[in-house]
């Protein structure tokens, strides 16, 4: 049984204002993209690793990965991160059975949170890392105006990495681009063929850096998690 990794780095980072992707920005000395490949790559569990990036960032990409020697299989992503992961899973050995989909934009989270969601979709075959909300969430109408408010009890943020059987992800993302399907998750398509999806609790921490502020409050926490606070 392989468990394989698919990275999804394709996107372009806009709201961060940066002028290139944001993934080569420093976070604690490092490019952004550097920690979830050298957890995965390093995870005694995982088998393989796919990096799915931009065409535009395809070179630069490949240039750190012959420096860094991590062993790692580069594919290209599509319009949209759907499609991205996609071409992700296409790359894949024929020996993985299980695969992990994680926004390369996540670099805090831990091996142990790994170890958890690899313990749960081995059982349920479709797992996804979440925390409860801590805010009061209101639907809004399109006048601007409070339609109801969920019960925060139920509400959870979801993150990555999401896990799923392979052949389960497959046929959800098989059945969603013959229904012209868009999901905003990997989740979301398994749960629309009727295959129940099952949360692993995650870490506040476990973020995704995507405006200037992130990248501040990411620095807070290496400095905790390398006992400089």
């Amino acid at each position: 049984m392989d468990i394989g990794v698919v990275i999804v780095a394709a996107g372009s980072g806009k709201r961060m204002g940066a002028a290139r992707n944001k993934l080569w920005l420093s976070l604690g000395g490092k490019p952004i993209l550097s920690y979830a490949v050298e957890l995965f790559c390093t995870h005694a569990k995982i088998s393989e690793v796919v990096l799915v990036v931009s065409q535009s960032d395809e070179e630069d990409v490949r240039a750190w990965l012959q420096e860094t020697a991590y062993p790692v299989k580069v594919t290209l992503g599509g319009a949209e991160r759907q499609d991205s992961v996609r071409l992700g899973m296409d790359a894949l050995s024929e020996n993985c059975t299980y695969v992990l989909v994680h926004d390369a934009a996540r670099p805090f989270v831990t091996k142990e949170e790994i170890d958890a969601i690899i313990d749960q979709v081995l059982i349920d075959q479709a797992a996804i890392m979440a925390v409860p909300v801590k805010d009061t969430i209101k639907v809004v109408g399109p006048a601007g105006t409070v339609e109801t408010t969920p019960a925060r009890e139920s509400l959870w943020a979801v993150q990555t990495p999401q896990a799923f059987r392979l052949s389960l992800l497959r046929e959800a993302y098989e059945a969603a681009q013959a229904a012209g399907k868009m999901g905003t998750d990997d989740a979301m398509l398994v749960e629309w063929i009727g295959h129940p999806v099952k949360v692993v609790r995650g870490s506040y921490e476990n973020m995704k850096v995507t405006t200037p502020e992130d990248l501040w409050m990411g620095e807070e926490i290496i400095r905790r998690r390398r006992g400089e606070m």
